[in-house]
């Protein structure tokens, strides 16, 4: 393919080919569709269901994966075969820096590709496991909803920045609970630490690996965003609890601070018993319905 003797209207052939079919089938397919005047049943909005966010990045993950493969495959060679072609150009007596200069320009976009599309794959990576770990914390707060508890996931929020998504959002008897979710693979530790173990010292915590004050900050702006979201729609005074999860970590609190740090299996047994402000159903009614707008959102 690198062969300079090869016709540059053979490339252009094979690009115009490529582009001509994905246009032609993809604008036969909405006319067909349209000319059919299919549509749902039902305009479809969905509460968010729990790692929705990371949900959608994982599908739009997918859905790009093969463009990342192809391009990190075929853009290195169109880089080298391009600058080969131009190479033939030249004078005779620097023909031979040319044509270093294309194998230069491959190896120096196969890095590249490679480099983005590592970056690409580690990043799905890390919003799968995201995904399982806000599934992990969701499926051991369902039973709550026995207790008068409702349960929202995933809730958008609006900062003085920028926009972020409250993982879950409990409501019920015993007050309004923040809970947010980090995931972190458990990898080799340092020498005396148990690598399945964190520790939260009351300002930090601390890792098998390091110490980090991961999530901390968040969890308390999200609890305090929340705090006036619900005073500013229903004039309800609320303190919410705020709790950061680790699924499948030992975590070991020296202090108890102004919000807790447990195992996901722990957490329901913190909103139910831990600093209580009892809630009448009127009120986990009214607090409810202003999340259920805010989160029925989902319509694909």
């Amino acid at each position: 393919m690198l062969n300079p003797s090869m016709p540059i209207w053979a490339f252009y052939a094979f690009v115009g080919y490529f582009i001509a079919f994905m246009v032609i089938i993809a604008g036969f397919f909405v006319w067909r569709t349209g000319r059919r005047k299919e549509r749902p049943p039902e305009k479809f909005k969905l509460l968010r269901a729990p790692g929705e966010t990371q949900r959608r990045r994982v599908q739009q993950a997918d859905e790009n994966l093969f463009f990342y493969f192809f391009g990190g495959a075929f853009v290195p060679l169109l880089v080298g075969w391009v600058v080969l072609l131009g190479a033939r150009y030249l004078p005779m007596h620097i023909v031979l820096i040319g044509a270093a200069l294309a194998v230069i320009s491959f190896f120096a976009s196969t890095i590249c590709s490679v480099v983005l599309l590592f970056r690409f794959l580690r990043r799905r990576r890390d919003d799968l496991l995201g995904y399982l770990g806000e599934r992990a914390v969701a499926e051991h707060l369902e039973p709550l909803r026995a207790d008068g508890f409702r349960l929202f996931h995933d809730v958008p929020a609006q900062g003085r920045q920028k926009t972020f998504n409250i993982d879950h959002v409990a409501i019920g008897p015993t007050g309004v609970a923040v809970i947010e979710t980090k995931t972190r693979r458990k990898k080799k530790g340092r020498q005396g630490f148990e690598e399945h173990v964190v520790t939260y010292d009351g300002k930090r915590l601390i890792w098998p690996w390091g110490e980090d004050t991961c999530g901390i900050a968040q969890v308390c702006a999200e609890a305090d965003w929340l705090r006036e979201f619900i005073e500013k729609r229903t004039r309800l005074r609320i303190d919410p609890k705020a709790i950061l999860a680790f699924p499948g970590w030992l975590v070991k609190e020296r202090v108890v601070a102004a919000f807790r740090v447990a195992n996901h299996k722990v957490v329901p047994s913190i909103i139910a018993q831990w600093k209580p402000q009892p809630l009448s159903p009127e009120q986990i009614d009214l607090i409810s319905r202003q999340l259920d707008e805010r989160c029925r959102d989902v319509e694909d």
